[in-house]
């Protein structure tokens, strides 16, 4: 049953981004940007939180689980650190993340030859 509603709460994400693809003058770049700053509006409220429970890895992979990750981040580090974690708690807090997508994407660029699309 996990893995069920993990689907149903990453395909309804998906399906929004597609709805507003199709259906809006929105880019991708826009989309991206709007779902990345709901994660941390909903991640600051400790709204998203409640989304987490219910779709698991499918709430947390998506662009809002990364605004939510952010969120979350910086208010640990601000009651840590104080002001200062403002900079620094996001970039402590999803640097795991955004270094294994650098080095995974790196590492399929070498094993699979990628060209450029014309």
């Amino acid at each position: 049953m996990t893995y069920i509603r993990a689907f149903i709460v990453g395909g309804i994400i998906c399906v929004i981004a597609q709805i507003l693809m199709d259906k809006t003058k929105l880019t991708p770049g826009r989309i991206l940007v709007i779902f990345v700053t709901l994660g941390v509006i909903l991640g600051a409220f400790n709204l998203y939180d409640k989304l987490i429970e219910i779709g698991g890895a499918g709430a947390t992979i998506p662009l809002p689980g990364f605004g939510n990750s952010l969120a979350k981040a910086t208010i640990k580090e601000v009651k840590e650190s104080g002001l200062i974690g403002v900079f620094t708690g996001g970039i402590k807090g999803t640097a795991a993340g955004i270094t294994a997508a650098i080095f995974f994407g790196y590492l399929m660029a070498l094993i699979f030859n990628p060209k450029i699309k014309q």
